[in-house]
């Protein structure tokens, strides 16, 4: 029987002593390995995209870059859900679309051909004095009304505004926290938006910290942590200083209705505009959310321009380097256990890149287990600690500015035999065994009140796992006769065949989700009644001349 992609993968792995990718087994998350021992996979599965499906077949590299399409729509290159956006007119604002269930919300009104400008996409004057904002991302859309002036704000059409509704396959429901799911026919979240909420701009106007660190034998010195100190007016996010509310939201048949905060609106200095309104959708296939003790959070957060992600412990001073005005942040990352069913798990690592640390010297970082999160998650609700997963001492990202240099690095979390509070791999093996639905981490700050251990990681986390395939009940058992297979399960009412040494036979198989045409060899527990009723075992001979026997 010829080898199946794994097990030449297997075999080339262990020719080779590196692992080979099962190019097969990819997905949108998930890339399958075979191991150097000839035996063994690993599965990496991703909380974000590493690759999207191409029109036609194939993979290809997600790219949120909006271009032009030739129906006159506007979309992201390469995203992992079907993204739709206006290019102008009565055309609906935006669309997605995931296996055949979609979801549209309509601007009333007509709108002016956008602005392009890599992932976003710029509506001029939508109201007097408004822009209309959409922004993609590889998995997910942000549309944001930017209020430039205390005049704009006063049009009564932002008092209340309505955008038109559609979908198919799903239900549109709101939660107890103004969060909004879209859900398929199973009840399942298949798109989901964080609470509504607006902000202002007036960090931009505060006054910088001119505060800066220099290495003994650097000349130049080194700015704040940027994208921690210097965001606000941008529109993706409120920066530091900004006033950020939430906003009501509710849902109808056909429309989303959202309620700006009227004090907003009405009581903003100039100084601080423009003014941002936040609704957001976010495709959810795994989950990931930035908690701040300040009571800032941000659903299914980014890298930001400088692709250094978000940080993790106490944002404030430390030697003379400003990050922030002392804020505890947390990150989280939820994975689903679909692409670990059908697989016995041996061996379980976490690995999420650090790319920008508050000094060279290595501080603490913890990886612990939390409940699960979800898009209305706040710092005042919290997903409670469950269990010890376990901690590294690093410090990575500083470049040339340590000594040695300290480059962008990924952080492996791993159980270590020594510490047996390390619970990573046996959790992971619950998980995989059904035993909880969801598995929720946390990168925390070991010492949360101190400032020098502030890092930054990217949400690149990855979730990988060593692992075979389980076996499961074989099929087509049955005695081979001359009148064809012959299977009877009553006592009473045997099958008599002439045969003393009948042939048997059984397809080996894996339980559903566990790897594709694995190694497996069927055994068979033969017995013989004596004749004074007692039972004893026989040892049938081996017979592979049927090569199904073995798969």
């Amino acid at each position: 029987m010829p080898l199946s992609e794994g097990q030449k993968a297997l075999q080339a792995a262990q020719e080779s002593g590196e692992r080979v990718e099962v190019t097969a087994e990819r997905g949108e998350r998930t890339t399958v390995f075979a191991n150097p021992d000839g035996v063994t996979f690993r599965l990496e599965e991703s909380s974000v995209p590493v690759r999207v499906a191409k029109p036609g077949g194939g993979w290809q590299a997600p790219d949120p870059t909006l271009e032009t399409r030739s129906d006159g729509s506007v979309g992201p290159k390469a995203a992992s859900a079907d993204m739709s956006f206006s290019g102008g007119g009565d055309a609906s604002l935006a669309r997605i679309e995931e296996q055949g269930r979609w979801l549209e919300l309509d601007w009333p009104g007509s709108l002016p051909e956008p602005e392009l400008d890599g992932s976003s996409a710029l509506y001029p004057e939508v109201l007097p004095g408004v822009d209309l904002k959409v922004t993609a991302s590889a998995e997910s859309f942000q549309q944001v009304l930017v209020v430039k002036t205390p005049e704009a704000a006063e049009n009564e059409e932002l008092k209340k505004l309505t955008f038109g509704l559609e979908s198919d396959g799903l239900d549109v429901v709101e939660g107890a926290a103004g969060n909004l799911a879209a859900l398929d026919d199973d009840g399942q979240a298949v798109f989901k938006a964080p609470p509504a909420q607006m902000w202002d701009s007036a960090g931009q106007g505060a006054p910088q910290p001119k505060t800066q660190l220099l290495r003994a034998d650097a000349e130049q010195p080194v700015s704040a942590d940027p994208a921690e100190s210097a965001a606000s007016g941008t529109g993706l996010e409120p920066g530091q200083g900004d006033t950020v509310t939430r906003m009501d939201v509710r849902v109808h048949a056909d429309a989303l209705t959202v309620v700006p905060d009227a004090q907003m609106l009405a009581d903003t200095d100039e100084s601080a505009f423009p003014l941002f309104i936040d609704p957001t959708i976010t495709w959810g296939e795994s989950e990931r959310t930035l908690l701040r003790s300040d009571g800032y959070e941000s659903y299914g957060w980014g890298n930001g321009s400088d692709n250094r992600g978000k940080g993790a412990g106490k944002c404030g001073s430390w030697s003379g380097y400003y990050c922030g005005p002392g804020y505890v942040q947390r990150l989280y990352f939820e994975f689903s256990p679909a692409s670990l069913k059908g697989k016995k798990v041996l061996d379980a690592t976490f690995r999420v890149t650090e790319p920008w640390a508050f000094q060279c010297s290595p501080r603490w970082v913890d990886l612990v287990r939390t409940n699960n999160i979800s898009s209305s998650t706040t710092w005042s609700s919290r997903p409670k600690e469950l269990d010890w997963m376990g901690d590294r001492y690093v410090s990575a990202g500083r470049g040339s500015l340590c000594d040695p240099d300290s480059p962008d690095a990924p952080i492996e979390f791993n159980d270590n035999p020594e510490e047996t509070n390390e619970n990573l791999t046996p959790t992971v093996q619950n998980f995989a065994a059904g035993k909880f639905s969801r598995f929720t981490l946390e990168i925390r700050a070991h010492d949360e009140s101190d400032t020098s251990a502030w890092k930054r990681f990217r949400n690149d986390a990855v979730l990988a796992v060593d692992f075979v395939g389980l076996p499961d009940k074989p099929t087509g058992i049955a005695l081979m006769t001359g009148s064809g297979a012959v299977c009877e399960r009553s006592a009473s009412d045997p099958a008599v065949v002439s045969d003393p040494t009948p042939t048997l036979r059984a397809y080996a198989q894996t339980k559903a989700g566990g790897e594709k045409e694995a190694q497996l060899r069927v055994y068979f527990d033969l017995d013989h009644k004596n004749a004074d009723g007692t039972w004893t075992d026989t040892t049938p001979a081996t017979d592979r001349s049927d090569p199904r026997s073995d798969i």
